[in-house]
């Protein structure tokens, strides 16, 4: 706790009269934030319609930045009162409790793209909670980010690759007080969680806890979603970097905001206690976010060209056709996959990358990607959807047979191979220099 006595307080009000922030800076410059978040109450009305009540429940956010200790990562179990209320207000649920779609994915789409903020439940992602002395020099040396040259509060992506550079799952990184979170896409979660285990020697102090069931986590995406952390009076991580992240309490249970989205550098992610769900859910929708469902939020990832496990992520590419550069590092010493990397890299044998594909027509993924009648690629994902593009797809393509603007087949449907968002954000490294560093490329 920051010793109050010894602190100045400055008192900022937001632009919303319902939100009161004081602010606490001690002379150890560690940092306490208390805050009066007026919450709006929302219920479904008997017409399947939802209405803000007058009543307001008032909770008590606190960051606690300078010790995790006071953040505590064992809440009580999920109680499924956010997802009852998902349902009354007409979300579709699956039967293992993943939210389908709330009958509004084009809208949902249009707000995260266009005009708007969306916030997606992605509580069925996994989520990896790493412990111990070693923690950090373990991750350095069993994924592609170097975490030694992060500092509490920040983040980074990190692949997890099999000794041959093949791609297992991209996983996003928060670094704590005393702990290290990833979060990852929910088919990989175990088979990660077994291969890290599996890689912890005896004198590792390295514990592999999986908090996925502990835990829920939203996003938000969107042009106003800056605006919204202004009005949640959390507008101190807007231009933050990607991955900074600080900690908050809702009625005394704990929630941590990050700079980023998991699919795009700008939004916001936050994991938090199932205990405060449903109260931070409803005041998201309070503040004009739209609720998006797993199905829009998938048609959002192929748009912006995120790749995917079990569909660009497999044994058969590894992680620089991936196109996934900004999460490798190549100067940070041994890893598992580096050798393969620094040879793809020394020797520019990257062959093949990933692309988006406008198409003519729906196409099937695994179908062959062919130029001039010759075999050049595979289609790996393929969404489609009311406005344009209405068919769109995501597919490897060897290099120098196709570029930005050039045709190609699936089969009898015509494509034209488009730059992606998340893809054209990544810097790929380029031949050794002669100081025997790799340079990123500029062209």
């Amino acid at each position: 706790m920051v010793d109050t006595s010894m602190a100045t307080t400055t008192t900022i009000l937001s632009s919303s009269p319902t939100v009161l922030v004081r602010r606490f800076f001690s002379k150890s410059s560690l940092s306490t934030y208390r805050c009066q978040l007026h919450l709006p109450h929302l219920k479904s009305s008997s017409s399947s319609t939802t209405t803000t009540t007058t009543t307001t429940t008032t909770s008590t956010v606190r960051t606690a930045i300078s010790s995790s200790s006071q953040f505590d990562l064992s809440p009580p179990p999920i109680d499924h009162d956010l997802l009852e209320s998902m349902a009354d207000e007409g979300a579709e649920i699956s039967e293992d409790g993943v939210v389908e779609t709330f009958g509004n994915d084009e809208e949902a789409i249009n707000a995260a793209i266009e005009d708007g903020v969306a916030v997606v439940d992605l509580t069925h992602f996994g989520r990896i909670r790493v412990t111990g002395e070693d923690r950090i020099q373990f991750l350095h040396s069993q994924s592609t980010a170097n975490f030694e040259c992060l500092s509490e509060g920040q983040g980074c992506d990190t692949v997890f690759v099999t000794p041959t550079a093949r791609t297992i799952d991209i996983a996003h990184a928060w670094i704590m007080t005393s702990a290290i979170t990833l979060v990852m896409s929910p088919i990989t979660c175990r088979r990660i969680t077994e291969m890290l285990n599996k890689y912890i020697f005896f004198a590792d102090k390295v514990e592999i806890h999986d908090i996925t069931k502990q835990t829920c986590f939203f996003v938000l995406v969107g042009p106003k979603s800056n605006q919204l952390m202004e009005n949640l009076n959390l507008g101190d991580l807007v231009g933050q970097p990607y991955g900074t992240h600080r900690h908050y309490r809702v009625n005394g249970t704990p929630i941590t905001v990050g700079v980023g989205s998991l699919i795009s550098e700008e939004g916001f992610s936050l994991m938090l206690s199932p205990a405060a769900a449903e109260s931070v859910w409803k005041t998201l929708l309070s503040l004009d976010a739209i609720p998006m469902g797993a199905n829009a939020w998938e048609r959002f990832r192929i748009l912006q060209g995120r790749p995917s496990p079990a569909k660009e992520l497999t044994d058969e590419f590894n992680v620089l056709e991936a196109g996934l550069w900004n999460a490798v590092s190549i100067n940070k010493g041994c890893y598992k996959g580096q050798e393969t990397i620094s040879r793809l890299i020394t020797y520019d044998g990257v062959k093949q990358r990933l692309w988006g594909i406008h198409l003519s027509a729906p196409a099937e993924p695994g179908s062959t990607i062919t130029v001039d009648g010759r075999k050049v690629g595979k289609l790996t994902s393929y969404t489609s959807g009311e406005k344009e593009p209405k068919h769109f797809g995501l597919g490897y393509i060897k290099r120098k047979t196709a570029s930005a603007g050039g045709q190609v087949n699936i089969g009898d449907v015509l494509g034209t191979v488009v730059d992606v968002p998340f893809l054209s954000n990544q810097t790929p490294l380029t031949k050794m220099s002669t100081t025997g560093l790799p340079t990123k490329e500029t062209t």
